[in-house]
């Protein structure tokens, strides 16, 4: 099997569908000849040609609007945004007639458009390049938001994303693009959206994280592993809809639970997943769920980056307080 990074695998993945299903069409902001801003769609220009695969003007809202004009024809366009924060331009195309299409006319249209962007901190770039805004897609129905933590299920889901028919927000943490490589099958696996996935099982303590910050969570383990304590950690992927089921079965073993996420803290998916908790696994928890979370601020500039991420000794020694807890 080859080893591949989060990058070369969302590269493979639109390179791999490409080559089965001609409507597919990828373009956005130096998407084309250029690759991308981060490479990742490095080469399929030349494999697919330039009515396939081609650069967009620098206007968001027109990337979106023309995606849904593609969709409703009969195309599955593949749209690259540089960077999350760029978005806000096309928000308006996303939630007024992407998310809603079809809906309005009564499942006659659907549109099938994937919306890729990278998203996160931890690369000492500026405000609009770092912020988590996972809330923003969560939050409106008819939007499918998934984020990928490992090559494995970044080429998985991305293969999901572009044969569902509805519009799927996949958003691309940048800080692990190429942070490390995994065996990845050279087999035409899918990802599901909508399932969860349980990375190490545990029994004192239920965690919750996705994208870069499950390797943070993972290194917060390796801290910990002199104190001898049961950790379950699950890897949401989807934030919407999110895998409701397997966290609460695993908060009814461990009693406990732990949210960690990039975004901040106010309205973020962490409320939504320990509400969702407290309703459906009340009388089982052993003390009350607990969000680790960047602070309500805008991301800061470089410098004082390092203030506002979550760190792995912060994640341990959350992990530590909330299993002392009782209720």
């Amino acid at each position: 099997m080859p080893l591949l990074n989060v990058l070369e695998a969302v590269n493979k993945a639109l390179e791999t569908e490409m080559e089965k299903d001609q409507s597919i069409v990828v373009y956005g902001e130096d998407a084309g000849f250029e690759g991308g801003v981060f490479r990742a769609t490095a080469g399929l220009q030349k494999l697919y040609g330039e009515d396939r695969v081609f650069d967009s003007p620098i206007a968001e809202a027109a990337i979106i609007g023309s995606a849904i004009g593609m969709a409703i024809n009969g195309l599955k366009p593949v749209v690259e945004l540089q960077f999350s924060g760029f978005m806000f331009p096309g928000y308006n195309q996303i939630v007024t007639h992407a998310a809603r299409y079809r809906n309005r006319s009564r499942g006659k249209y659907h549109l099938p458009i994937v919306i890729r962007m990278p998203y996160g901190g931890g690369v000492k770039a500026l405000e609009h390049h770092s912020e988590s805004l996972e809330t923003l897609f969560a939050h409106i129905p008819g939007l499918k938001l998934v984020i990928p933590s490992t090559p494995y299920d970044a080429l998985g889901l991305l293969r999901s994303a572009m044969r569902d028919p509805d519009p799927v927000i996949f958003m691309e943490p940048k800080r692990i693009y190429r942070a490390f490589k995994q065996e990845v099958p050279e087999t035409d696996f899918v990802v599901p959206i909508g399932k969860a996935k349980v990375v190490q099982s545990g029994t004192d303590l239920t965690v919750v994280a996705w994208g870069a910050m499950v390797r943070e969570v993972e290194s917060a383990l390796a801290l910990l592993k002199d104190d001898a304590l049961s950790v379950e950690l699950i890897d949401l992927r989807t934030i919407a809809p999110f895998d409701l089921e397997t966290i609460v079965t695993s908060v009814k073993k461990t009693g406990r639970l732990l949210v960690v996420h990039e975004a901040v803290k106010s309205f973020g998916p962490g409320a939504e997943i320990i509400q969702a908790v407290t309703e459906h696994a009340f009388y089982h928890l052993e003390a009350a769920p607990r969000r680790l979370t960047a602070p309500d601020v805008t991301v800061p500039l470089p410098r004082g980056e390092h203030h506002f991420m979550v760190t792995p000794k912060q994640i341990a020694k959350e992990i530590k307080t909330l299993i002392s807890l009782k209720a």
